[in-house]
């Protein structure tokens, strides 16, 4: 979203500029190109008034000194002029010792300068034919202040369209960031349904967006109806399945196959097997993995029964603790979890002497979990062997050896690792880290 507001805001910003340099340069030039033919008007009726002023005298042509403004008379008063016809030239007074460039061809130029102070000059020429003679005359006004006039318009202008952009850059990020809330709102809630804060999008959104949160939140209670159903249907299968597989093992273990040792060893050996292989499908399909947005583990509300259920199953000997921070939410399916740390307590319950400790803590990159107990502990070459599924190292313990590939299982659909470690108390330490949802 920061990115859109970044992009919107350097797009506008070089639209302006490009669009702002662009009318001033021609707001100016056009200002200037009106202004050099006012002014021309101007020279114009000058020289046509020194046209007038030149009379046939005693000697021929001579200027009427009398008809000359004498703005012409004052050296260097930013008027000038000179006369060129076929006995010489004549020059204003105002020029004092200096000359006037005769411009090249008759109309308005502005490429002369004057004196030691630099003056630039916009001067015209125009050609006339007076008392039979070719007469051309070149009058010329000082245009320096005209063109500081320019700059200081100039610099002026600039400061005020600095102002001016700052202002609408103001405005616009205002108003940019009030048309793209709902945006942003929306990627909050969709960051908050990763982490399972909440379940739905809300549906009170702007008609461009509304189609969206609308197939959205469909989506999601599709996918939740869909997983609640295929739960409900993969439960009912196992039941179903359990009492047929559970009256084979029975009759495999009859006195009938008594006579019959090697098959009823092979039968019973290939109905565990397919309890094990049933057991492990049905547990994959139930994962709801990242599948249900808005779903939450509550440490706080779940884990005293879970313990306590653990507790009584194995007796009252047992010390159950946890080391949890309290308030502690988990954005994960709630029946997962309980199928997760019910494994791994469960386990560790089997071979701890005395103590059992489950801990869970939530760090900058995810969650991690372990679970101690003061057993016997796992030699280090047999761990490895421990997390294949079916696997145990003592058949004397109750259970198929499916925990831990359950747990496996669990982590892997989460993008998470398993590791099985020396434990504090002596034990067996498993220990799990998890990654935040939406990473």
């Amino acid at each position: 979203m920061k990115s859109i507001q970044a992009r919107l805001s350097l797009g506008l910003v070089a639209v302006l500029v490009v669009v702002g340099l662009g009318l001033a340069q021609l707001s100016l030039w056009l200002f200037e190109v009106g202004l050099q033919r006012y002014l021309e008007a101007g020279l114009r009726k000058e020289s046509e008034n020194l046209l007038v002023a030149l009379v046939r005298g005693p000697s021929g042509l001579q200027l009427d000194e009398r008809r000359v403004s004498a703005a012409y008379q004052r050296p260097f008063s930013g008027y000038y002029f000179r006369i060129d016809f076929d006995q010489g030239t004549w020059r204003s007074r105002s020029l004092w010792d200096l000359d006037m460039p005769k411009p090249a061809k008759p109309g308005l130029e502005d490429t002369h300068e004057l004196g030691p102070e630099g003056q630039q000059l916009l001067a015209l020429r125009a050609d006339y034919r007076r008392l039979g003679q070719d007469i051309s005359i070149s009058v010329a006004q000082d245009y320096s202040p005209v063109r500081e006039g320019f700059q200081r318009m100039q610099q002026i202008g600039l400061g005020m369209g600095l102002v001016a952009l700052i202002l609408v850059l103001v405005l616009q990020r205002i108003t940019v960031t009030r048309s793209l809330r709902p945006l942003e709102r929306a990627r909050q809630q969709i960051a908050q349904l990763q982490q399972g804060q909440r379940s739905q999008l809300d549906a009170e959104v702007p008609s461009e967006l509304q189609p969206l949160v609308d197939q959205v939140n469909h989506l999601l209670a599709h996918t939740e109806d869909s997983l609640r159903r295929s739960r409900n249907a993969l439960g009912n299968l196992g039941h179903a399945l359990k009492t047929p597989l559970a009256v084979l093992l029975s009759l495999a273990s009859s006195a009938r196959l008594a006579d019959l040792p090697e098959v009823r060893e092979q039968m019973r050996e290939q109905l565990e097997q397919i309890q094990q292989r049933l057991s492990r499908e049905l547990n994959r399909a139930r994962l709801a993995g990242d599948a249900l947005p808005g779903a939450q583990f509550d440490c706080d509300a779940e884990l005293p029964g879970l313990l306590g259920t653990l507790g009584m199953i194995h007796g009252e000997g047992l010390l159950l603790e946890r080391d949890v921070p309290a308030g502690l939410l988990l954005p994960w399916d709630r029946e997962d979890l309980l199928e997760l740390l019910g494994n791994l307590l469960d386990n560790a319950c089997k071979w701890a002497d005395s103590e059992v400790r489950l801990g869970i803590a939530q760090g900058a990159e995810g969650y991690q979990l372990w679970v101690d107990d003061d057993g016997p502990g796992i030699p280090q070459g047999n761990r490895l062997q421990v997390l294949e599924r079916g696997s145990r190292l003592d058949e004397q313990v109750d259970g198929h050896g499916l925990g831990l590939g359950i747990v496996r299982d669990i982590v892997d659909a989460w993008g998470g690792r398993i590791d099985l470690l020396e434990s504090p108390l002596g034990g067996l330490r498993v220990s799990i880290e998890l990654p935040r949802k939406g990473r």
